[in-house]
């Protein structure tokens, strides 16, 4: 990691944990090279970094004022939640609060290619950043997977670490985002009143030799977290 980027992510760590509120105006250029000991040009490529994420844009006197907080999570990689969160200087956890064997439902069948009479696993677990609840995961492992899934401790913080140790990797997903009304469990799960709007993520990942792994849905806190996808033009 280079040292602009490596400032980046301090800066975008100091922003999230409120040392600099939205609104207010970061110190200037010249006050940052010297905090950190580096060159205003260090500075300068570490505040585009984090403006092309939405945290920061110029002001008219040449300054960077707070424009965002939210943590900006992207889909154009396969990283767990885990990594996505130590990229962002946080401290990632998780608890899992219900697990179970369970019939698919049909719409599962479909998308995990089993037998209707073959039972899931339903992993319900609410995920935190420096230990603040901000998503609610739902997830249903196929069945071929389910064993080593429910041998795993009920903290475990990376379910990809783990399969990655038994020689099973994502290597290919898709995300459905949309926005919803938090159910009674929502509410209770993440402590935000009932009906509160949340995105929800609904998501499918299988290997590369084409296997289904898990579907499932994740409904983020609202405010907490961003989604940035990446897109590229096609020539005609």
């Amino acid at each position: 990691m280079t040292r602009y980027q490596q400032l980046a992510t301090e800066l975008r760590t100091r922003i999230t944990h409120g040392d600099f509120p939205v609104g207010s105006v970061l110190p200037s250029e010249h006050a940052l090279a010297a905090e950190y000991g580096i060159s205003r040009g260090t500075v300068r490529n570490a505040l585009s970094v984090l403006a092309l994420r939405g945290l920061v844009e110029p002001t008219r006197g040449n300054g960077w004022a707070i424009s965002s907080a939210l943590q900006t999570r992207e889909f154009s990689s396969m990283r767990s939640f885990p990594e996505w969160a130590e990229s962002q200087g946080l401290r990632p956890g998780g608890l899992v609060v219900e697990s179970r064997r369970d019939m698919p439902t049909p719409t599962e069948v479909r998308a995990l290619r089993i037998n209707r009479r073959e039972p899931v696993l339903r992993v319900t677990r609410v995920r935190t950043l420096d230990d603040k609840p901000v998503m609610i995961e739902r997830t249903a492992f196929a069945p071929w997977v389910a064993p080593i899934i429910e041998s795993l401790p009920n903290d475990e913080p990376s379910i990809v670490r783990v399969l990655l140790s038994e020689g099973i990797r994502s290597t290919h997903g898709t995300h459905r985002i949309d926005a919803v009304a938090a159910t009674s469990e929502d509410s209770r799960l993440l402590s935000i009143a009932r009906s509160s709007p949340v995105l929800r993520v609904r998501r499918e990942y299988s290997d590369s030799l084409g296997r289904m792994i898990e579907v499932g849905e994740d409904r983020y806190l609202g405010g907490a977290v961003a989604f940035a996808v990446e897109v590229a033009a096609t020539t005609a």
